[in-house]
């Protein structure tokens, strides 16, 4: 399944895109796309019912929310070859963790905000993985898999001077306002066969910046999840960014290309779908 949440900032309602790219509306059928949901085994009953049945919605000025709104987000830093190659940093012997403040998320087009005083915000492409039951202490990485509920997209916009170079932890340069873009999709475990072989790509003002595969990550998704289950317990409606492929401005040549107001970035995961933000000032 192929699920969304659409409309108005706060008020998104559930939704799902059927296989002739129509959208349906979810309302009367479930309350939300939300932890309890993903809690009470929500999937597996969505899973049965009559697509063709659902409500079509009007998709003329219809804005696309975050799938969900998750608990916590879980952050791996350093987690593609590549990228660890271009900022100069060696590979990790163990998953670099961080956590994102989960008031970061916003819809998949909304607007990006330059904080006040940046000079350094940076765009990253991630695969988002989207916990579905309770991971905790798992022994292997096929019980990390069957904890796993979907996946999606997700831009791990970054404050460069922030994370690196004001002391303290990486958190302050990655929790600002808006740095979360999220979605369109939460695509269903059983339709992504492989997530360690998806393309993931950005433009920004449509020069391509980033160009990868999730074949390149150091650890795998199963091998994250199974790990980070030993030092705290995912719940579902957590979410886990993956990290992301060489191409960050960060990686590339002074004068370093960090957005600015008025930039547009757009960003594309295989079978994920699409998002496009504007950049604008704080």
């Amino acid at each position: 399944m192929r699920l969304l949440r659409v409309g108005a900032p706060g008020r998104e309602t559930p939704a799902l895109l059927d296989e002739t790219g129509r959208i349906r509306d979810l309302r009367g059928v479930i309350d939300d796309l939300d932890a309890a949901f993903l809690a009470d085994d929500g999937l597996s009953r969505l899973s049965s019912i009559a697509v063709d049945e659902l409500p079509v919605l009007d998709r003329t000025g219809l804005r696309v929310g975050p799938p969900l709104h998750p608990g916590k987000i879980v952050c791996i830093g350093l987690n593609y070859r590549d990228h660890a190659a271009e900022t100069g940093a060696p590979l990790p012997a163990e998953p670099v963790v961080f956590l994102k403040a989960p008031d970061t998320v916003v819809g998949p087009d909304d607007p990006v905000l330059i904080p006040r005083g940046s000079t350094k915000t940076d765009w990253e492409v991630e695969l988002a993985v989207v916990i579905g039951r309770p991971a905790r202490y798992l022994a292997d990485t096929e019980a990390a898999l069957a904890c796993v509920a979907g996946y999606a997209i997700a831009n791990d916009v970054s404050e460069r001077e922030f994370q690196l170079e004001r002391g303290g932890q990486w958190d302050k340069g990655k929790s600002c306002e808006t740095f979360n873009p999220f979605g369109p999709l939460l695509v269903t475990a059983d339709e992504v066969p492989d997530p360690q072989d998806l393309r993931l790509r950005l433009w920004v003002n449509g020069t391509p910046r980033q160009d990868g595969s999730t074949k390149d990550m150091v650890f795998p998704v199963a091998e994250i999840v199974r790990y980070l289950s030993h030092f705290m317990v995912l719940h579902p409606g957590d979410v886990i960014n993956t990290g992301t492929p060489a191409g960050v401005a960060l990686g590339q040549p002074d004068p370093k290309p960090y957005l600015t107001a008025g930039d547009v970035v757009e960003v594309e995961i295989d079978g994920l779908g699409r998002q496009r933000q504007v950049v604008a000032q704080a």
